[in-house]
């Protein structure tokens, strides 16, 4: 049948087409977001006079084996003890943290143990612990970060620096370190971040992270804090649009003063339940993000694609591919002031096609959210 042979043909023409045009499409992407990365160069922040007061929340739970790090990064911050107000609250732990928490901080009045109890509007297990220390600090800022995080020494004033009086939000760098396990962990960090920020750095607003995060009091209250907000376990990306949709401003920020390192997850089955809950909040990243994330998957597809482009032309995509991705990396290690040796930078390539594919297919099994020992179902995450 004519028509039918002339669809056929057209099916062929687009098969024979489709690869060309999409990784023309791809590393001609990819070279642009280079050229925006090896162009950016250090903000300078303005020198602060006088530093306010500034409150620090960190929420714990069951966080004995991380929190005196996190806490000992905190005690080493170079701002006046006297200027800091660190509150810890304690959501129910029932190993050592409290213990480890009360031998630490003593004789610090800096640092403040906070019992958590009760529930306070919607809020439920972090954002709760949140909530209930936003209204016991005294600052007009507030710093959030937690318990298997260490940051720089700079991080208050760093932080400070860049949140002018219109800028609600702030977002520094994070990555981890440790195992080579960690290290490629801490490059996904960095990776994933620094897009982000590119996208920031061109008025989009793509989300923040709760762990490295700066919140004004006043954005803070101008949405009604955490207890008046559906329940999220993606809660700082959800206070972050919230902030923003109040036409408050924001900064992604990638810069040594602001770089946090975290404890990274030991074992793959608990960096998949992590990177499960962070999927639940992917649908709440702005459709720029995904595009440029499910790109590595249509990559991958049409290479991989049996019988569809030549071994040799295979090689040589997945060599660029590899090189581009290589030299991102290479540029945000620089700006976060980090380095990390090529033979790990390479390997990032296995981990990341690994990994991609274990989540997605730990994601889609029918099985809760666990998060703080405690468990989620899709639907109420």
């Amino acid at each position: 049948m004519p028509g039918v042979q002339e669809l056929g043909a057209v099916l062929r023409r687009f098969v024979m087409l489709f690869p060309a045009v999409f990784f023309s499409v791809f590393f001609g992407l990819y070279g642009f977001v280079l050229l925006l990365v090896a162009r950016r160069r250090l903000v300078e922040l303005p020198a602060l006079a006088a530093g306010p007061r500034v409150s620090i929340l960190l929420a714990a739970r069951n966080e004995a084996a991380n929190i005196e790090r996190c806490l000992g990064a905190l005690a080493a911050l170079d701002y006046p003890a006297e200027q800091l107000e660190i509150l810890i609250g304690d959501d129910a732990s029932t190993d050592d943290t409290v213990a480890l928490v009360r031998r630490f901080i003593h004789g610090k009045p800096q640092f403040r143990l906070v019992p958590i109890g009760g529930q306070l509007g919607t809020a439920r297990g972090k954002s709760n612990v949140l909530a209930q220390l936003s209204r016991a600090a005294t600052t007009d800022y507030f710093f959030i970060t937690d318990a298997d995080m260490a940051l720089s020494p700079r991080w208050v004033q760093t932080m400070l620096a860049a949140a002018t009086p219109e800028v609600g939000s702030v977002t520094g760098i994070t990555t981890a370190d440790g195992s080579l396990f960690g290290r490629l962990q801490g490059l996904d960090w960095l990776f994933g971040l620094n897009l982000i920020r590119l996208l920031s750095d061109r008025g989009l607003p793509v989300a923040a992270v709760g762990n490295n995060m700066l919140v004004r009091r006043a954005a803070y209250e101008s949405i009604g804090g955490y207890e008046t907000l559906a329940f999220s376990i993606t809660e700082d990306v959800q206070l972050f649009e919230r902030v923003v949709a109040q036409g408050w401003q924001f900064r992604n920020l990638i810069e040594p003063g602001v770089l946090g390192v975290s404890a990274p997850q030991p074992t793959v089955r608990q960096l998949l339940r992590q990177r499960k809950r962070w999927m639940r909040g992917a649908g709440r990243l702005p459709w720029q993000l995904g595009v440029l994330f499910s790109s590595y998957g249509v990559f991958y597809t049409v290479l991989g694609w049996p019988g569809l482009l030549p071994g040799a032309t295979v090689a040589a995509l997945y060599a660029a591919k590899m090189l581009f991705q290589t030299i991102f990396l290479h540029i945000t290690l620089r700006q976060a002031g980090r380095q990390e040796s090529l033979p790990v930078l390479l390997l990032y390539e296995f981990y990341l096609l690994a990994m991609s594919v274990a989540v997605l297919a730990y994601t889609v099994l029918p099985r809760p959210i666990v998060w703080k020992e405690r468990r989620y179902t899709w639907a109420e995450s």
